[in-house]
Parts: structure tokens; C-alpha cells; sequence
């Protein structure tokens, strides 16, 4: 390797703290010390010479760097790593914790041939030298520091706010485990800009100023480390830290029975427990079959699907570009694949690609005004996008991002009575005639002027989005409510939204899109558009995937043998198998109420029988196969679709299960 190793650097102070600190020690001695001059620069500086410091410098070597500098206060491996001999799992809850677990161990086997160091296991032989340890009690416990992180899962990545440095750490007890492959993956990314793999999971930027509290800290990690080995049931949440982010409507909600999740510190309503439901029992549920909260969420959904619901989806996160020319306008459409150049009052889907085509966003964009836009994001993109915008946008005086996520209450009217709803507090029109699809005006609902309201609801379903300042949330809200009872209006939350986006194929960013998927591999090649009349980022690398083909690509499978109330449930992360052969694995999963059946997103990949490797799929691959999913250990038939299924499909079953009934009976 040819990185420089400064092992114990001590700069030339005569200050006695310095001396003390160092002379204090306890695994270097004197003779170990010594002194090495700084090097005036580096390409690199690593700070650490524990295994995720001294990885990210062999990797680093052997793609071709060569000026590395790793700092260490004391010895190679002092700290906590010295501890973890043998701490080596690939069993992991996440796919990317398992990769990097999975290339660690080989990483490991590999270094003793490329070191020459043969190793085997310290305790056989210690035993076979010395066969009474065998009988010796343990009197003396080693306690010695180590890092958690609020959610167990390590941090990676560069900072959102000072380019060029990079972090990793927070490895939870598995630094042995992960060393080998979070240093690769580090490495790719200070080398290459992006690393091979989606780890955003695992990102630095998944993380905000809000969780850096000492205390909210102190009390996480105390939930954090028992839960480090406990089963982990779906769609569970931590207890602490909790109420940190709330909508103004929190109480409100809450005293009508809303039960909470959080998303990136927001607590957000999963969905409301009617006054005659056993709360206690619904809190402590902890299922992978048919949970408790079935019916519940199937009434909110049957209201939207009837009449009208409210959700409460403050916590997107939401943003304001705004220039004194052409500036943002110009901006925009190199930084996103759709056209953005639209009337005002229109709002345009689009995703914020990278230069190999993938989306590092999936955003709504409304065009205010000639010169303003108005971008709705998923919430955990609060960071991360706006790092990526301040990373790509110029300097310019003339040119104004503002995060304005705190400013917005946002409720979403979902249902076909919606517009009744609307009409009775505006005096604008909202017939389809005056209020298209994808269109956003800003009126008055109530006394409150300034809304910003939305044809749109991230469902697929009739309704509106509004997006109200939050000194009028409340008002607006009580209003909304009270015109609605006329036509039947109740609260809904976001697992009914689950169950109503999946069913109509709406994938989303963070479960069904990542860093790695591209727009014509998830059937959105119509919010991308080629032919612009300008570049925009992860351009050249679509049109060459439209000259070569996808070698995967985002299909929905409606189960068929699965018993809803008798099997277990998908969830997300099961195999998907076509004619036999392993094709991927799942995003997302929701029950259809619609549909009666459980619906899965998951991409399909076409894998050489002779060789594995991936090949080029094609709508006639994914129509001509027989697909199952792999739940648990067994497999249940899907019907595989590249489009939504209308409701359509509902009635043809019931009218298929009376015929096979009036043959049976024949």
C-alpha cells in the first residue's frame, strides 16, 4: 500500500497538556511514541486507525491513490476494535448491512493471502496448549467505549454541508463485521462521486440538526442497544425522542385517535382508532400476519374511495426557488429531467437525476410565477436534497433557495366529494373545467387567504392537496371538517395512503426509487423529456439505456393463493421468483382493499442461466413469465403488471368465483 501511516503523530509543543495526554497513554509506551513530521498537504487525510480508518486507506490504495495520510492518536486498532475479535455476522436486517458483511469476510480470507499472515482462531489455540483454560471462570469483564446512532444503523457518507468530507462511523458493535465493506464503499465514493451500491440507508444526510440533542441522544441510544438483538416486527417505532417535529393539528389529531409513527423526527398519523377499539391491545400488536389495525385502515381507505378523507402530511418537505430573471427557471431544468418550463399554475412531476440517470429525488414541482417554484419531496429529503441543490446551483445573489417546510401546514382531501368540500369554502370555481389535473392556485378556504391549493393527492385518487400557512391550520382544518360532515368527511393516515398508492402503482422514493433507478427502468419515461432544448444531468446516461435496454424493471404482482387472514404477510424485501429462477426482490407491499388481494412492487431482473449475469429486459420478459413470491419459505403465484389494475379487476374475480362455485355445484 502507499498510503503514509502516522502512527502517534505528536506535534512539537512544549505545553504540558499535550506532553500529559500523551505520556498518559495506556497502549503506547514510550519507546512506541515518536515523533513524525506533518506533511504540508495530502490528498487525503484520514482521521482513525481503527478498521473503518485503515480500510478506507487500502481501498482507497488500491484504486489507485496514493497520497493518503492516516492520523492515529495511539496504536493501530487501540480502540474499540481491539475488542472485536471474532464479532464477525453476515446475518443482517438490512440488504446493504449484509452486502457489506458479506464482503468483509472475504475481504478478511483474502488479506491472508495477501499478507502472508496465517491466523486461526485464538482460543482453540490456546486450548490446545494449555487444555485447563478449558475449566477457568471469567472474574474480569473489559468494558470500553462505543458508538450508537438513533436508528442502529451506522453513518456514511459526505457532509451536507462541507464538501469534500466524508464520515464513517457510528457502527453500532458491528465495525468488524461492516469494516471491510463500509471501507470499499467510502472509497468508491471519494474516488467515483457515488459508490456501487444504494446505501442511502445508511447516508449521513438521512440525519438533521434535530437529532444531534445530547439528550435526545442520551435516552435513544438507551432504547437503541437492547434493541440491537431483539426481532424487529413490521412497521414498529422507537419510543424515545418522540414528539420532537409535530403539524400544528398534533393535539388535535391525537384526541380523536390518532396513533403516531415518526419520519425523520415528524410525527405523522398511521391511522385512527375509533372510540369502541381496545387502544392498549392495537399499541402492543406486534404481528407478521394480519395485523390488528385491518378494519381500521380499510374504512379510511373505503372513505376515500366514497366520500372524502383528510390526511395530515405536513412533514414533506418543501422548498422555494425564486430569481430576479431567468435564473431559476434555467437552473431548474439542468438540475431536473422534465420540463419545467410550463404556464404558471402548472405542476410538474419530474425527477432530480445524477449523472448515471438515477434518481437522487422524486419531487412535485408548481410554477408560482414566471420567476418562482414551489418543490414538495419526500420527508426524509429535507437534507439531502438541499444539499444537492446547493451543491449544483451557482452562485448567484440573484437566486433564492429557501426551505420552507416549517412554514406549510399540508392537508391532503382525498375522495370524490372533495371538490363538494372545497366549494362550499371558496368562491372559486373547482370543476375539472376551472381546476385541472396538476394544477395549483392560490384562494381562499374559509376566512384564510393564501392557500395554496393543489389538484393532486399522491394517490391516484380525486382530491386536493393544501398547503396552508400554519397560523391558519387550525381554522382552515375545523373548517374543512365541519362543511365535510354533510358528506361524510373522517380523518385518515398514512397507512390507508400505503395501501391506495401501491395498489395504483405509485412507487416512491426511498422504498421503490433509489440512487441506482432510473426512470425507464419504473415506467416514468414520461416525466423525462429528452428533447428539452437544454442538457440536464443524467441526460447522456438515459439515452444511451434507451439505445441499450434496462437490465431491470419496477413490475407489480397482485398474489393469488395468499390467504389474508391465515398466511403471513409480505412486507417488503421477499424473493420474486420467474419460472422458477430467483428475478429480484420486493420494495414495497400493501393489502388492496380494492383489489382483495395483496398487492407487491418489486424490480425484475433478467439473470443468465449459465453465467448470473444481468441481460436486457423487455416488456414481452416480464408479460411472458410465471412469477411467485417468496414469503418466509413459501412461494405464492402473483400475476405480474406494468400498469395499474382498475377496479375492474374486483368485479371479474367475483364474477369468475360465481361461475367455478355453479360448476362445482353441476
Amino acid at each position: 500500500m502507499f498510503y503514509r501511516l502516522l502512527s502517534a503523530v505528536r506535534r512539537q509543543r512544549t505545553g504540558r497538556g499535550w506532553q500529559n495526554w500523551s505520556s498518559g497513554r495506556s497502549g503506547a509506551s514510550a519507546a512506541e511514541a515518536h515523533s513524525v513530521a506533518l506533511p504540508a498537504q495530502a490528498q487525503v487525510v484520514i482521521c482513525g486507525g481503527g478498521i473503518m480508518g485503515t480500510s478506507v486507506a487500502y481501498h482507497l490504495s488500491k484504486m489507485g491513490w496514493k497520497d493518503i495520510v492516516l492520523l492515529e492518536q495511539g496504536r493501530l486498532a487501540a480502540g474499540s476494535t481491539r475488542f472485536c475479535a471474532g464479532i464477525l455476522s453476515t446475518a443482517r436486517h438490512l440488504t446493504i448491512e449484509q452486502k457489506m458483511a458479506d464482503y468483509s469476510n472475504k475481504l478478511y480470507h483474502q488479506l491472508e493471502q495477501e499478507t502472508g499472515i496465517q491466523t486461526e482462531p485464538l482460543l482453540s489455540s490456546l486450548l490446545r496448549r494449555v487444555p485447563d483454560l478449558e475449566t477457568l471462570e471469567i472474574l474480569k469483564l473489559v468494558n470500553c467505549p462505543e458508538t450508537f446512532t438513533p436508528d442502529m444503523r451506522c453513518i456514511m457518507g459526505e457532509s451536507p454541508s462541507v464538501q469534500g468530507y466524508f464520515v464513517l462511523a457510528g457502527m453500532n458493535s458491528a465495525g468488524l463485521s461492516f469494516g471491510g465493506g463500509a471501507g470499499r464503499y467510502l472509497a468508491e465514493w471519494m474516488v467515483h462521486g457515488y459508490p456501487s451500491e444504494n446505501i442511502w440507508e445508511l447516508d449521513l444526510k438521512r440525519f438533521g440538526a434535530l437529532q444531534s440533542s445530547r439528550t435526545f441522544l442520551r435516552h435513544r441510544v438507551m432504547e437503541v442497544m437492547p434493541l440491537l438483538y431483539d426481532l424487529k416486527v413490521p412497521r414498529w417505532d422507537f419510543q424515545t425522542g418522540r414528539q420532537l417535529r409535530t403539524s400544528p393539528l398534533y393535539d388535535r389529531l391525537d384526541a380523536q385517535g390518532a396513533r403516531w409513527m415518526e419520519k425523520h423526527g415528524f410525527e405523522r398519523p398511521k391511522y385512527f382508532v375509533p372510540p369502541d377499539k381496545d387502544l392498549l391491545a392495537l399499541e402492543q400488536s406486534k404481528t407478521f400476519y394480519k395485523p390488528d389495525w385491518f378494519d381500521i385502515v380499510e374504512s379510511e381507505v373505503k372513505c376515500c374511495k366514497e366520500a372524502v378523507c383528510v390526511i395530515d402530511m405536513s412533514s414533506f418537505t418543501k422548498f422555494e426557488i425564486t430569481s430576479t430573471g431567468d435564473q431559476a427557471l434555467e437552473v431548474l431544468q439542468y438540475l431536473f429531467s422534465n420540463d419545467l418550463d410550463v404556464p404558471v399554475g402548472h405542476i410538474v412531476h419530474t425527477g432530480m437525476l445524477n449523472q448515471g440517470g438515477g434518481y437522487e429525488n422524486d419531487c412535485s414541482i408548481a410554477r408560482l410565477g414566471k420567476r418562482s417554484f414551489f418543490m414538495i419531496s419526500p420527508t426524509d429529503q429535507q437534507v439531502h436534497c438541499w444539499a444537492w441543490l446547493k451543491k449544483h446551483m451557482p452562485e448567484d445573489s440573484n437566486l433564492l433557495l429557501e426551505d420552507v417546510t416549517w412554514k406549510y401546514t399540508a392537508l391532503n382531501l382525498i375522495g370524490p366529494r372533495a371538490v363538494d368540500v372545497l366549494s362550499e369554502l371558496s368562491y372559486a370555481p373547482m370543476t375539472p373545467d376551472h381546476f385541472p389535473s396538476l394544477f395549483c392556485k392560490e384562494m381562499s378556504v374559509g376566512y384564510a387567504n393564501g392557500i395554496r391549493v393543489m389538484s393532486m393527492t399522491h394517490t391516484g385518487e380525486p382530491g386536493f392537496m393544501l398547503y396552508i400557512p400554519i397560523e391558519y391550520a387550525l381554522h382552515v382544518y375545523n373548517e374543512v371538517m365541519s362543511v365535510g360532515q354533510k358528506y361524510g368527511i373522517r380523518n385518515a393516515g398514512y397507512y390507508a395512503l400505503r395501501s391506495l398508492r401501491i395498489e395504483k402503482f405509485f412507487a416512491f422514493w426511498g422504498q421503490d426509487l433509489n440512487t441506482l433507478t432510473t426512470p425507464l427502468e419504473c415506467g416514468r419515461e414520461s416525466r423525462v423529456k429528452l428533447e428539452k432544448g437544454m442538457d440536464f444531468i443524467g441526460r447522456d446516461a438515459l439515452l444511451q439505456q434507451k439505445q441499450n435496454g434496462v437490465y431491470k424493471r419496477l413490475t407489480m404482482f397482485i398474489l393469488d393463493d395468499h390467504d389474508t387472514d391465515l398466511d403471513l404477510w409480505p412486507w417488503w424485501g421477499e424473493p420474486i421468483y420467474r419460472n422458477g429462477q430467483y428475478a429480484g426482490k420486493t420494495t414495497s407491499s400493501a393489502y388492496s382493499y380494492t383489489l382483495e388481494r395483496h398487492v407487491c412492487l418489486g424490480f425484475v431482473h433478467n439473470f443468465s442461466e449459465d453465467t448470473g449475469e444481468e441481460q436486457v429486459v423487455t416488456t414481452d420478459f416480464i408479460n411472458r413469465g410465471e412469477y411467485e413470491i417468496d414469503i418466509a419459505g413459501h412461494r405464492f403465484q402473483a400475476k405480474a403488471k406494468l400498469y395499474p389494475v382498475t377496479s375492474l379487476f374486483t368485479h371479474k374475480r367475483r364474477k369468475d368465483d360465481v361461475e367455478l362455485s355453479d360448476l362445482h355445484g353441476k
